[in-house]
């Protein structure tokens, strides 16, 4: 099992790939693009990457607000998945996303990443996060089977 993280963005998608075991989360790449509505390339991207990595899963970042409820950002990245999953055929899986950005921000600063760089770095990160709090979570159930 190959899986691949997206932190879906405004003018942006970070991309992570895990191992091909499906064990261990990396960055791979931050799609961007110049407007949030324009996303044939966007797609286009994910699907190349899917093709050549060998993807047969994907984990999409939810952004729910931070008291649970559920705003604009949600709907935008519904239609997301939804387009996605028409495109791709693959099974996608949601994961909360809240505190990622931070979390990817802290990680960058414990790197020595300078603050004027992290923005280039960022947002692959967080979708790293995404995908490993997914691989965690098949990890446990695994574990707790046995």
């Amino acid at each position: 099992m190959r899986y691949m993280g997206l932190d879906f963005g405004d003018k942006t998608v970070g991309v992570a790939l895990s191992d091909e075991r499906g064990l261990i989360a990396q960055p791979y790449e931050t799609i961007e693009r110049e407007r949030a509505n324009k996303l044939r390339r966007t797609y286009a991207r994910i699907e190349e990457i899917i093709v050549s990595e060998g993807v047969t899963e994907i984990v999409l970042g939810f952004p729910k607000n931070m008291n649970n409820t559920e705003g604009e950002r949600v709907k935008l990245t519904e239609e997301f998945k939804e387009n996605l999953e028409r495109r791709t055929r693959l099974p996608i899986h949601l994961v909360d996303e809240r505190l990622t950005t931070v979390a990817a921000d802290r990680v960058l600063s414990d790197m020595d990443v300078a603050k004027k760089d992290r923005k280039t770095y960022i947002d692959k990160v967080a979708a790293a996060l995404i995908l490993e709090t997914f691989l965690g979570t098949l990890s446990n159930s695994a574990n707790s089977e046995d």
